[in-house]
């Protein structure tokens, strides 16, 4: 492996700002106005995977299991990880019912009749067409929430649930996407680091201005233990084959690449934890290659620790070399999704520079 230049550390400082009076102004009265029309819904409530689901008892009974299977597709993580958590509910019979709507995302399933369909189907501008249909508004029983109006015909509601669950999925799936997106940016875009990356090495990628790194050899490494690393830990590593080998890695390849990577390299030795798997070709910003998912976990006599890993191989034929990276997450007793989703996002970004 070709050892690059180091990275020179630049990071931006801040400058103070101060508010045009004529601004100020105008943003008082858009406060005062969008309270004097919005502040009679309360602000939802629940985190983002959280989805209540409104039907009668008999009802939901009879579609349950098609419904959690088209909306809980098993996903990738340490375990087979279920994207977001149903929470049902009958508001004909649950005393909860009054807080429960307020949930930022809620599915209501029933008929057009139904006294709580017939609230949020008032949001819906234009006719109600007649069952099934999939109708989605906003703002029903509090601001910033999302209702899907699932409308099912009482002679096969699991038809109709088979039929449109799965955009109902697609659409809160796109939207979590989008937040944690944005969340992980809350602290600004490293521009600085990418730009030095793309000049000095020959690469570069997106993070968020939280990340340190740390260059031995050529292994470029990325960090964010924050809040504390007994907490949460999202690194990446970046190095690279040059010549590029002709084929693409095996999954066997890749393996044995993460294994010595992590002996060597990593503060804590990990090894491969293969219970979960998956390995297929990828293309990422025009630039082809394969990636590897599974799990890691710490040495049989350490303490005991594990999470998911992204492995992915990259080819930049311009420069002649197959890039390797290996983004891995630790976050003891939490769900794994959104930071999976996080370390994506940043390997998305991936640019050769020639």
């Amino acid at each position: 492996m070709a050892r690059p230049f180091p990275i020179p550390a630049f990071r931006a400082s801040g400058a103070g700002t101060r508010r045009s009076p004529v601004l100020f102004g105008l943003s008082v009265l858009f406060l005062t106005t969008l309270l004097a029309t919005g502040c009679e819904l309360p602000r939802a409530h629940g985190d983002p995977t959280a989805v209540i689901v409104a039907a009668e008892t008999e009802l939901w009974y009879s579609i349950e299991d098609e419904f959690r299977a088209q909306m809980e597709p098993p996903i990738q993580t340490v375990r087979q990880e279920r994207p977001f958590r149903i929470t049902p509910v009958d508001p004909d019979v649950e005393s909860g019912w009054g807080q429960l709507r307020r949930f930022r995302q809620a599915v209501l399933v029933g008929s057009a009749d139904t006294p709580w369909m017939e609230e949020a189907l008032a949001k819906v501008s234009g006719p109600i067409p007649e069952a099934p249909a999939l109708l989605e508004v906003e703002n029903v029983w509090a601001r910033g929430q999302r209702i899907w109006i699932l409308l099912v015909p009482e002679d096969d509601p699991g038809q109709a649930v088979t039929d449109l669950a799965g955009s109902v999925l697609e659409t809160m799936d796109t939207q979590f996407r989008e937040f944690v997106r944005t969340r992980q940016y809350v602290s600004g875009r490293d521009t600085l680091l990418a730009d030095s990356l793309a000049a000095n090495v020959g690469f570069s990628m997106m993070f968020p201005n939280v990340y340190r790194y740390t260059v031995e050899d050529s292994v470029f490494r990325f960090r964010n233990d924050n809040p504390s690393p007994r907490e949460l830990i999202r690194e990446i590593a970046v190095t690279w084959l040059e010549p590029a080998p002709d084929e693409d890695p095996t999954q066997e390849e890749l393996e044995e690449w993460r294994t010595q990577l992590a002996a060597n390299y990593y503060v804590d030795p990990q090894e491969l934890d293969l219970t979960v798997v998956t390995f297929e070709p990828i293309e990422i910003n025009g630039i082809r290659g394969v990636e590897f998912q599974s799990a890691w976990r710490s040495l049989p006599d350490a303490w005991p620790a594990g999470g998911p890993f992204v492995v992915r191989a990259l080819r930049c034929p311009e420069q002649d070399r197959m890039y390797l990276m290996d983004g891995w997450v630790y976050a003891p007793e939490r769900e794994k999704y959104e930071f999976v989703l996080q370390l994506q996002n940043i390997l998305n970004t991936f640019r050769c520079h020639p």
